[in-house]
């Protein structure tokens, strides 16, 4: 089976095609895991140049865009010629399936379904999110002759299916984004390097905005530290739109500020270390489209104490992996912080990470994909 993984994204800062693939790990870690399962595949990249780079099996082809062709009003000349210029390169390769990366972009959609309608499409959403009701319709059109969607979690199928932006016949697939070359590591030695304590020791990766809800887990932290030995949690965020709520909220109860500890950015290699030495990660999000931080835990055995939403009630296996609190709700997150923090911990690292392998390694992604192809190639 051949499979061309298409992405119209086209890189904001115009990168090069080598620079590419290292600032974009997801490009090849995702093709390789498809290669694994026996999947021939050729990546076909919008790009800001012309290249063809082979590398551990698979071949990338960078197709020369310029920057404004895949911006602004869908329906523009150059955003018609920009993406036949890259179907050319599709119907060249006669690839058996085509795996089309993310929601956003109907009109290319269409044009790959109009002008090559023998092969079967799956689009794999990237936490691109319903679109606004006056743009639903276009949606609803580029989409509509898609053989079949891919989530993290099924159920987040359902608000596109509602908002009509899918068909209700449409095939649905499971298939995680990517996953994590992070492994377990000893605990000790992962905090004399880090500098991380506390029992339990509570990691947060994310940013501090509305939506990852960092008042609601300090609010939990608060209501569940006077039934803890130590409980210290370690924030590590970029864009930190509540950085001075945040503060605010530490400064009006001085006894929680001393168990916050703020990081601010940390280069992505830290994260493991990070990991390594934490016992839980523990997140608010209301809405994520996966969670690379769930994923980059549990690949360290660490255990996320996070919120009830789809996408992480798939990666933690409906909370077999971990505790599932309703969002915006901090009684329900302290009540899982006090009783996680009781139960043994080797014995939870051990869960996370056979957990991991099994349902969210690189090989499972492979297979999830592998099965996806397989399916809408024989539905066509």
């Amino acid at each position: 089976m051949h499979v061309a993984q298409l992405s119209f994204y086209l890189d904001a800062v115009g990168r090069s095609p080598d620079e590419l693939l290292h600032a974009w790990p997801t490009l090849s870690a995702v093709a390789e895991a498809a290669l694994g399962a026996g999947v021939r595949v050729t990546v076909i990249q919008a790009s800001c140049a012309t290249a063809h780079i082979e590398r551990n099996g698979i071949a990338y082809q960078f197709v020369p865009v310029p920057q404004a062709s895949l911006a602004g009003w869908p329906f523009g000349r150059r955003v018609r010629l920009a993406s036949r210029t890259i179907l050319q390169r599709v119907a060249e390769l006669g690839p058996d399936t085509i795996h089309l990366q993310g929601l956003s972009f109907p009109v290319q959609t269409r044009l790959v379904t109009a002008s090559l309608p023998r092969i079967p499409v799956l689009v794999q959403d990237h936490g691109d999110g319903v679109p606004r009701p006056w743009r639903r319709p276009l949606h609803r059109w580029g989409l509509a002759r898609i053989a079949g969607v891919a989530f993290t979690a099924r159920e987040q199928a359902a608000p596109f299916i509602e908002a009509g932006v899918l068909r209700c016949d449409l095939p649905v697939f499971e298939v995680v984004e990517s996953s994590s070359w992070f492994t377990p590591g000893e605990i000790q030695p992962a905090r004399e390097r880090t500098g991380l304590h506390g029992d339990p020791c509570l990691l947060w990766i994310g940013r501090l905005d509305a939506n990852k809800d960092p008042l609601m887990v300090l609010d939990a932290l608060s209501r569940a530290a006077p039934s803890l030995p130590d409980p210290q949690l370690w924030c590590c965020y970029s864009k930190a739109p509540l950085l001075e709520r945040v503060r605010q909220r530490l400064a009006a109860e001085p006894q929680l500020a001393t168990r916050v500890h703020l990081l601010g950015s940390v280069p992505h290699e830290t994260v493991e270390e990070l990991c390594r030495a934490a016992d839980f990660l523990v997140l608010g999000s209301h809405w994520e489209g996966s969670g690379y931080a769930v994923l980059e835990a549990l690949a360290c055995g660490t255990t996320p104490l996070v919120t009830d939403i789809p996408s992480f009630r798939r990666m933690t296996g409906g909370g077999a992996v971990g505790a599932l609190s309703p969002p915006g709700d901090a009684d329900a997150m302290a009540r899982a912080l006090i009783e996680w923090s009781g139960r043994d911990r080797a014995v939870l690292r051990r869960a996370a990470r056979d957990f991991f392998e099994r349902e969210l390694s690189f090989e499972a992604v492979g297979v999830q994909l592998r099965t996806a192809y397989e399916a809408v190639l024989g539905g066509r």
